[in-house]
């Protein structure tokens, strides 16, 4: 079952930090859980996915170039 961002808050390592530091831990725990166990190229993969979807999704046009090995 996937955890929630409101459980993530609640954690107790996090809980008594002010609300915005606490939101901003929370969702770098969630995003830990969800790629902890992927490989770099996976990680890579999603993050140009999501990137590219965000871009698009605002009409923000970027000059890209080819990753050299």
């Amino acid at each position: 079952m996937k955890k929630t961002l409101e459980s993530y808050m609640d954690d107790p390592d996090i809980i008594s930090e002010p609300m915005p530091l606490r939101e901003i831990h929370a969702i770098r725990l969630m995003i830990h859980d969800e790629t902890k166990d992927m490989t770099p190229e996976e990680r890579t993969s999603r993050v140009s996915a999501e990137s590219s979807a965000l871009l698009r999704q605002h009409g923000i046009r970027l000059k890209t170039v080819e990753a050299t090995p």
